[in-house]
């Protein structure tokens, strides 16, 4: 288990699709789990923004602001996810530990269905809403080499980042 350093753009791994990884790495989960908790700010990480072209991520929303007097999955850990997304779209402001100088606005699905391998090995399925299917989606875009700059609702839907201390 190691705090491991986020890259940034324009790193080519981050604009290449992830592979699947097929099996748990606990070694792999550990080091996201722990990067995620260890950045100031951060609700989700994806493998390859750890220089690991795999697809895993992690999530948990549940201490964000976004989520006051709403519930949540928790601490979500998933290798090889499939996502289906439903629901409205809408627009919001996001913020990515590889785009480090720039919040964007960007268009998601207020609902997403996810299924994949847990942490124990086992098929799962989440469920999620508003901001945590928001944080899903920004996740499994990384691992098809998509960042916030690709999904952002135009030129005007660009900001400078604020410092996080």
């Amino acid at each position: 288990m190691s705090l491991r350093n986020v890259i940034t753009i324009p790193h080519p791994l981050l604009s290449r699709v992830a592979n699947e990884i097929g099996s748990v790495s606990q070694e792999l989960a550990d080091d996201l789990v722990d990067t995620m908790y260890g950045s100031p700010a951060c609700v989700g990480l994806a493998a390859p923004q750890i220089e690991v072209g795999l697809r895993a991520f992690v999530v948990d929303v549940s201490k964000h602001r976004a989520m006051a007097g709403k519930t949540s999955n928790g601490l979500i850990v998933i290798f090889d996810p499939i996502i289906s997304c439903r629901g409205d779209r809408e627009v919001a402001r996001e913020g990515c530990m590889s785009v480090p100088d720039f919040t964007c606005d960007v268009e998601r699905y207020t609902n997403v269905s996810v299924t994949g391998i847990g942490l124990d090995g086992e098929k799962c399925h989440i469920e999620a809403e508003g901001f945590e299917a928001r944080a899903i989606q920004h996740e499994v875009d990384h691992l098809d080499g998509l960042l916030i700059l690709d999904r952002v609702t135009g030129p005007h839907g660009i900001f400078q980042r604020k410092v996080y201390k």
